[in-house]
């Protein structure tokens, strides 16, 4: 081959590699055109339908519903959406009179009927392949669902509330890029959600210039600044009774909230933190949502079925709706269909959602699961209530919390599903779901009154992640309880039978590594295999598998549901033993409750490494504590019956810097360890290098972790160690409990 001809041979190859690169690379994954080739370079992708009110298959509907919605995943064209391209026959061949608009942030189109709805009427809803996004790419084929109407006297006339805000309401270090959200207690009408009927002002009297959107799944309002709030401002946002529902039903009265700037904006990108189905889980239901969690507040408007995708098997796009919730922050995509029996299914979130300072993610996150062969129709019920039924003497200012047998929506969790009353008269206030512990949370805007009783209630219309609706169980969904004559707090928290116990492993167990590990107390869990309880022995001549590496002495009594390996239960599970096991775990979970319950208190920071702190309640600010660098002292100032609190939504880590640094907590002023508590959301670590001393009843969600094997230096707890989940670890450490 002669020069010229490889020269020719190579620019060919190039020229071949060059278009390939940019035909990979160029152009809007939308269908907008390629900024190079021109149209004929990508794949258009066609709008689709993510989200709908009234839902799919929804019963008794209101017949005088006068808006239905529908949200796309790109941004449409008005021009295309028509009475021709989104109508509504009730029944199938008596098409509804209507209007459609269409509001562009949150991509929401809006059938307004001239009527009310005809009863007891299955009515379907169609928006055909007319429907077109901004860059003319139409529906890759009509989106139908039904839904059914009450009966002639079901006129909705109940009054929106508004169920959740972000952020918080008295929120401090609020970033200065955040966009502002309130979701209300059933679907409103999209075009009363503009900026005359939702504002802000920093301070009161400078109102904050902004856009408006909002979310159909969810039911969500959010306000987005056109410009970074102000430093160290206190904010006022207000929602006015200018916002209706879809019935046209005004809020009773405005809504209002404050909250506090900090001095920088938030340039954390999120992260998922949990999912359902769990990553690799089988057998799942064939009626199940798919939900992620997320490490904190995103932004409702960035959830699409494009950002949200599940496919069964990989490459089989499931058609589905998706929404966001703000008072758990649990993004769900809820399937049209059952999903395909023994399929492998791949559910994945892209870059495109971000957070409410708009950082998106780092990477997209996806995850897998295998469906099983049936669906789940078991019904949730309440396992337990704070404050309880029939309670009195109850603090003016504690919050209501509900734990559900098992994993909720959501999405159905509002003020309408979860209510609070004095009498007749609604208590004004949000609601907030946490997804790892399945606990539901009201909290009144404004303190209980004294003297008075309160009615609480859980309505049907609550349902698990498969659809099923609350069930009636051995927990009332209706109760009441009776506030104190006078303000007061009520610090001591309820620890009922597990008093006693120095640690307490949940369902998951217990385990000792190392020979000086002394527990001055009982210990126990509900786990029912022998190897979940290792390296104990009690003064009742149990002994659970240990070695000459690894003994524990319990100077008390090992409450199990298995049988030891030596020992009286050697033979067989004590079923006395497993039934106090099971009321102690009963009872650390009231107790949790109780310390969710009581209102955020300050925010100490993140570490409280060298801190002095006084009585009170303290809230970790972004989930976590840590005291790393220095002791924590804690100065009663003289009361022995002070109390204090720590609420953390995430982790407890003490010790370090780096693992040779065990940190102490210091009691002075009077203080005892009785009165100390750590609520911790998901796991503790305490001194993973071994040493130090820490004080007070740990109460976590996921386990609790002392010192870490190899260590010699005994750790010492005052207090207990009672996980609700996962295990408890020890090495080397002795627990006292506190006396009574």
């Amino acid at each position: 081959m002669n020069t010229m001809a490889r020269y020719t041979r190579k620019l060919g190859e190039c020229t071949a590699l060059l278009l390939v690169a940019l035909l990979a690379a160029c152009g809007g994954d939308d269908g907008s055109p390629d900024p190079i080739l021109g149209t004929g370079g990508v794949v258009p992708i066609a709008p689709t339908v993510t989200a709908v009110a009234p839902t799919p298959n929804a019963t008794a509907v209101p017949i005088n519903t006068k808006i239905i919605t529908a949200a796309f995943s790109k941004a449409m064209d008005p021009n295309t959406l028509t009475s021709t391209s989104f109508t509504l026959t009730c029944p199938a061949t008596a098409t509804q009179t209507g209007s459609v608009t269409y509001k562009a942030l949150g991509s929401v189109a809006s059938l307004t009927l001239a009527n009310n709805l005809p009863a007891r009427t299955t009515c379907t809803a169609t928006i055909t392949t007319g429907a077109k996004d901004t860059g003319g790419i139409a529906l890759a084929s009509n989106f139908s669902w039904t839904f059914t109407t009450g009966i002639d006297a079901a006129v909705d006339i109940t009054a929106p509330t508004v169920s959740s805000i972000i952020p918080l309401a008295n929120a401090t270090g609020v970033a200065l890029n955040s966009r502002i959200t309130a979701s209300f207690s059933e679907p409103m009408d999209p075009l009363t959600i503009d900026t005359n009927h939702f504002s802000l002002a920093c301070p009161v009297g400078t109102p904050v210039a902004g856009t408006t959107g909002y979310t159909v799944s969810g039911n969500v309002a959010t306000f987005i600044p056109n410009s970074p709030l102000p430093a160290n401002i206190t904010c006022t946002a207000t929602i006015t009774t200018g916002v209706r529902d879809v019935a046209a039903n005004a809020m009773a009265a405005p809504f209002t909230w404050t909250f506090t700037t900090g001095t920088t904006g938030d340039t954390t990108a999120p992260t998922v933190t949990s999912t359902l189905p769990l990553l690799g889980a089988n057998n799942v239901a064939t009626n199940t949502q798919i939900t992620a969690t997320f490490s904190e507040a995103m932004a409702p408007l960035t959830f699409n079925s494009a950002s949200f995708k599940l496919a069964c098997p990989a490459n089989t796009p499931v058609a589905g709706t998706v929404g966001y919730a703000v008072n758990s922050r649990v993004a769900t995509f809820v399937p049209i269909n059952p999903l395909p029996s023994g399929a492998t299914c791949l559910a994945t979130i892209s870059t495109a959602v971000t957070d409410v300072a708009m950082n998106a993610m780092v990477m997209p996150y996806s995850w897998q699961f295998t469906i099983g062969v049936v669906a789940d129709n078991t019904a949730p019920t309440l396992l337990s209530t704070f404050p309880a039924a029939n309670a009195t003497n109850v603090g003016t200012d504690t919050l209501v919390t509900v734990l559900f047998s098992e994993a909720m929506s959501p999405l159905t969790l509002t003020t309408t599903q979860f209510t609070l009353l004095n009498g007749n008269a609604s208590v004004a206030g949000t609601v907030q779901y946490d997804a790892t512990s399945h606990i539901a949370t009201f909290t009144p805007l404004a303190p209980l009154m004294n003297s008075t009783t309160y009615t609480a209630q859980i309505y049907r219309g609550v349902t698990d992640v498969r659809g099923n609706e609350l069930a009636i169980g051995p927990v009332p969904n209706n109760w009441t309880f009776t506030t104190a004559a006078a303000p007061v707090f009520e610090p001591a928290v309820p620890l009922g039978t597990v008093a006693p116990f120095g640690t307490f492993g949940g369902t998951a167990g217990m385990t000792n590594t190392g020979t000086l590990t002394l527990i001055n107390g009982n210990i126990g869990t509900t786990a029912t295999g022998t190897s979940a309880i290792t390296g104990f022995h009690d003064t009742a001549g149990d002994i659970y598998t240990q070695t000459p590496a690894n003994i524990g002495a319990v100077n008390g009594t090992i409450y199990t549901c298995t049988n030891s390996t030596t020992g009286p239960t050697s033979a067989g599970a004590n079923a006395p033993a497993c039934a106090i096991a099971t009321q102690a775990r009963l009872d650390a979970q009231t107790a949790y409750q109780a310390l969710v319950a009581m209102p955020p208190g300050a925010n100490p920071g993140g570490n409280l490494a060298g801190l002095t702190l006084t009585p009170g309640v303290y809230t970790a600010p972004s989930g976590s504590f840590l005291i790393q660098g220095g002791d924590l002292t804690l100065d009663a100032q003289g009361n022995a019956n002070a109390v204090f609190v720590f609420q953390m939504s995430s982790t407890l880590g003490v010790g370090g810097p780096g693992a040779a640094f065990p940190q102490s907590i210091i009691l002075t002023g009077g203080a005892l360890a009785k009165n100390v508590y750590w609520q911790v959301g998901s796991a503790a670590i305490i001194n993973a290098a071994g040493g130090g001393t820490m004080v007070g009843t740990i109460i976590a969600q996921s386990g609790v972790a002392f010192s870490t094997a190899g260590n010699t230096s005994i750790l010492t707890l005052n207090g207990r160690a009672l996980s609700l989940g996962a295990a408890i670890t020890l090495v080397d450490t002795v627990i006292n409990v506190p006396a009574p």
